[in-house]
């Protein structure tokens, strides 16, 4: 489990693309601290197994299924990733609950800057968006976020300005791709809830209701 709030952003070493996925090497820097073999680790939001580990430079591996899912499809040398140790009993919960399993992708639609913010607006596949609840947490390339806006497909989130400094959404611009990952409540809600209002909703339109 993770929190969303990112705490390094860190050098890709290597990304070595093969038939069994992706090996990737990241220097973790100053977030090396107490990570072993065997660790996850989120990714630019993905949770990710450390496989070997020499001094800060901790490697992984993701299979062909998660690069179908997720931005680490492009990944490559040099380029800088949000990470996330993954949560101690005990620790602060500062963002909110994040499995860093990826539901699927956005696309950046709009950067406004506006004097101690930044506005942004993703475009959501019509699955996620449905789990989505305006105030609620999403979790953006790794980062806990709050929605502000929501319509149509789109949500708005605002960043201040250390945000932007300190992960990958400070970078990002109109046609890029975020990993998303939405609140678990809405996935569970949707999941258990969802066929009865379907029900509920068929019955009503049978009986001429709205």
């Amino acid at each position: 489990m993770f929190t969303g709030i990112v705490e390094g952003l860190c050098p890709v070493v290597a990304a070595e693309f093969g038939g069994q996925g992706l090996r990737l090497t990241v220097d973790l820097a100053c977030a090396a601290e107490g990570v072993q073999v065997g660790d996850s680790i989120a990714v630019d939001g993905c949770c990710l197994t450390v496989t070997e580990l020499e001094g800060t430079f901790a490697s992984f591996h993701a299979a062909r299924e998660t690069l179908g899912l997720t931005t680490l499809a492009t990944m490559e040398s040099g380029r800088r990733v949000n990470i996330e140790r993954a949560l101690a009993f005990g620790d602060r919960l500062g963002g909110h609950l994040v499995s860093g399993h990826v539901d699927g992708l956005g696309e950046v639609v709009e950067v406004r800057a506006e004097s101690s913010q930044t506005w942004m607006t993703f475009r959501l596949p019509d699955r996620l968006f449905a789990q989505t609840l305006l105030k609620g947490s999403i979790a953006l390339d790794g980062v806990s976020l709050t929605i502000t806006e929501k319509c149509d497909g789109h949500i708005s989130v605002a960043l201040i300005p250390h945000t932007l400094e300190v992960t990958t959404l400070g970078s990002k611009r109109k046609g890029d791709r975020v990993n998303v990952e939405t609140d678990m409540m809405g996935k569970w809600i949707m999941e258990r809830l969802g066929p009865v209002l379907e029900e509920l909703e068929t019955r009503m339109e049978g009986r001429g209701e709205s």
